[in-house]
Formats: C-alpha cells, sequence, structure tokens
C-alpha cells in the first residue's frame, strides 16, 4: 500500500465511527422524545395502525387508542399488556371509541381525551377509508364518506387539540397520509382527492405552528400488504371484499411502522414512504407532466380494458 492508502484508512473508519456515533445520539434522542409522551391514534386496531400502537407501546408512551369498536380496542390492549416488558416502564392504553366521520363525535372524543389525559403530545392521523372506481360511475355519496373520513376528519380531531397544544407551547400532528395526496391514480378520485385535500392542509398547518414550536409530520406510503385494503368501498358505496394485486405486493405494515416510528422521533416534516416507481412518478410529476399525464393515460386505458375484459 502507497501512503494515500493508508491516509485514507483512519479517516474512513473514523468517519464511520462518527456516523455511528450520530446514529446512535439521534436513536437515544428518539427515544426520550417518546417516552412517556401522551401519544394519540386513530385507526388504532388494524394495518400499521396497530404495528404502531405496538412500537409506541413498547417505547414506553402513555397511548390513548382510537376506534369504532370496543372489542377490538380491547383486544388490543390485552394484547400489548398480555406480556410485561423488563427493560421499559409502560402504561396501560386508554381506549376512546368513535366515529372519526362524524365531527359531532369527533369534538367529544377530544373532551374525553384530553380529560383522561390532560394533555396530547404526540397526535397520530391513522383512520382512513380507501375507494376505487371511474368518476362516471362512482356516486357523490362515496366521495362524501372520502372527505368525511380521510379529511374532515383529521381536521376535526386537529382544530379541537391543537388550542392545548398551542397552550402548552409543545405538540406533534402527524399524519399518514398517502402517496396518492402527491400524485393522481386512475379510478381512484375520491381516494385521492382526500389525501390531496389532507395534504394541502397540513402544508398550512406546519407553517402557522412554528411560532408555537408545533410540529407537524406528513407521512405518505404507497402500498400496503394488509387486509384493510379488502375493506376498499366500490363505485356504488358497497364494500369490495378483495386484496388486489397491488396491495398484495407492498410493503409490510411492520416496515411502514417501523418508518413512521422513527420519523416521528426524528420530528420530520415529511417522508415518502414508497417504492422506487411511485416516488420517481412523483417527481415527474413536477419535471415533466406531459409525461405523466400520458403514463397515466395508458395506465387508465389498459385498466379500463381489464375490467371489460
Amino acid at each position: 500500500m502507497d501512503l494515500t492508502t493508508w491516509a485514507t484508512i483512519p479517516l474512513l473508519l473514523g468517519s464511520i465511527g462518527v456516523y455511528s456515533l450520530y446514529k446512535l445520539l439521534q436513536r437515544l434522542r428518539s427515544s426520550a422524545y417518546i417516552q412517556h409522551s401522551v401519544v394519540v391514534i386513530t385507526g388504532a386496531t388494524s394495518g400499521f395502525g396497530k404495528e404502531c400502537s405496538k412500537l409506541f407501546f413498547v417505547a414506553g408512551a402513555h397511548l390513548v387508542l382510537c376506534g369504532r369498536s370496543e372489542e377490538r380496542l380491547d383486544e388490543l390492549v390485552k394484547e400489548l399488556t398480555r406480556k410485561p416488558l423488563k427493560s421499559t416502564q409502560v402504561h396501560k392504553p386508554h381506549i376512546v371509541i368513535f366515529d372519526l366521520a362524524d365531527v359531532k363525535a369527533v369534538s367529544s372524543a377530544a373532551k374525553e381525551i384530553l380529560h383522561l389525559t390532560g394533555r396530547v403530545d404526540i397526535l397520530i392521523h391513522n383512520a382512513a377509508v380507501s375507494c376505487h372506481g371511474t368518476i362516471i360511475d362512482t356516486k357523490v355519496s362515496v366521495d362524501r364518506i372520502m372527505m368525511d373520513t380521510n379529511y374532515f376528519g383529521p381536521v376535526a380531531l386537529t382544530k379541537a387539540l391543537i388550542p392545548s397544544m398551542i397552550k402548552n407551547r409543545h405538540g406533534h400532528i402527524v399524519t399518514i397520509n398517502s402517496i396518492q395526496g402527491k400524485i393522481s391514480i386512475p379510478f381512484r378520485s375520491a381516494y385521492s382527492a382526500s389525501k390531496h385535500a389532507t395534504q394541502a392542509f397540513f402544508d398550512c398547518l406546519r407553517a402557522e405552528m412554528v411560532p408555537y414550536e408545533i410540529d407537524v409530520t406528513v407521512i405518505s406510503p404507497g402500498n400496503i400488504k394488509s387486509k384493510v385494503s379488502m375493506k376498499k368501498f366500490t363505485e356504488d358505496g358497497s364494500i369490495n371484499g378483495v386484496l388486489d394485486k397491488n396491495t398484495v405486493e407492498g410493503k409490510p405494515p411492520e416496515e411502514v411502522a417501523q418508518i413512521i416510528f422513527q420519523a416521528v422521533g426524528e420530528r420530520r416534516k415529511e417522508v415518502l414512504a414508497a417504492g422506487l416507481v411511485p416516488t420517481l412518478a412523483v417527481y415527474l410529476r413536477t419535471i415533466s407532466p406531459t409525461i405523466f399525464f400520458f403514463i397515466m393515460a395508458a395506465r387508465a386505458k389498459n385498466e379500463q380494458k381489464l375490467k371489460n375484459s
């Protein structure tokens, strides 16, 4: 080895050491941030809502698990508390039952949450519904269901809880949105529109909350390998009950939950948690919209052909 090589090795090892130390400090800071924080999770009983609940519970958060089914919420609490953990001090979760699509119920739920915990440190908007169908055949009632649950519900809960965060000058609002809040995909108009609206609202909120030291994180996953997609609405408002190909090939909910957990701990502003192709599509939509529109038109034509065959 020449002199240059010998000089490079210590530099390389030193860089690796510094980076490892940085990551370790980052993990410790993330753990300290989440431990003993009051964390509210909507849609806590299914998909990566459930996986997130497990991660935040193990990390020592005071959980408030929200959903529509008392039975399923009770089952989740039993699952979380079944095995005592020695390494971390854990707290028995609270449950709050309400339908996110009912604005009045959301207001009452917010009061119950504050009554139970006294404050909210981290609010995670996870509950959502999905839809597949042509614009022509999709009933307006289905569009309303998407907007009520995916947009108006999180907005109402945020507006109900954020005054207490502002008063404490402390809080973190996390929205599990979708890659379809960034790009529109054929035959997903109702769902995509609700996610675009959600993206816009929380982008505005992030800017407005800077003076109050409140963080806002928007996480945009792609397809998730979860049975939740079997509850997808069709054009007439009925439930699909079919696990489609894109879902089968999606990321496991455990993997997405880890991304969410890390993003919260690091207080990141935005995360794209999708595969290479949908991530590239987001940038293509901005850099070359003409090409993007051509690809989406071809996709729509191909999907319609498959549907008619």
